[in-house]
């Protein structure tokens, strides 16, 4: 069992929601967040967080999960992520779970 952890911007809220389907992980969470970002970039208009003082508003999810389900999850946001025409891809890590409960 291992914690998966994806962030995205308000706009693939949806998106993600096909993705865990697709990769058949059941069980999700999921928070809203606000992202922020201190450096500057030269295609500042297409970024996730914009370079003025509020945030972007972002997406959170989260499952525990089997590694076989994370591995196809991570395969179907690749290729999600080539689809993009802008800075904001899914952005998606793994953590492993020791003990639990």
């Amino acid at each position: 069992m291992k914690l998966v952890i994806v962030t995205v911007v308000d706009a693939y809220k949806k998106d993600v929601i096909k993705l865990f389907k697709q990769a058949e992980i059941k069980n999700f969470s999921n928070s809203d967040i606000e992202g922020f970002k201190t450096a500057v970039s030269g295609k500042i208009a297409s970024n996730w967080f914009a370079s003025n003082s509020s945030g972007a508003d972002s997406e959170m999810f989260f499952s525990f999960a089997k590694e076989e389900k994370i591995d196809e999850l991570f395969k179907l946001i690749e290729t999600f992520n080539e689809s993009l025409n802008t800075n904001n891809p899914l952005r998606a890590v793994v953590v492993p779970i020791e003990r639990y409960i």
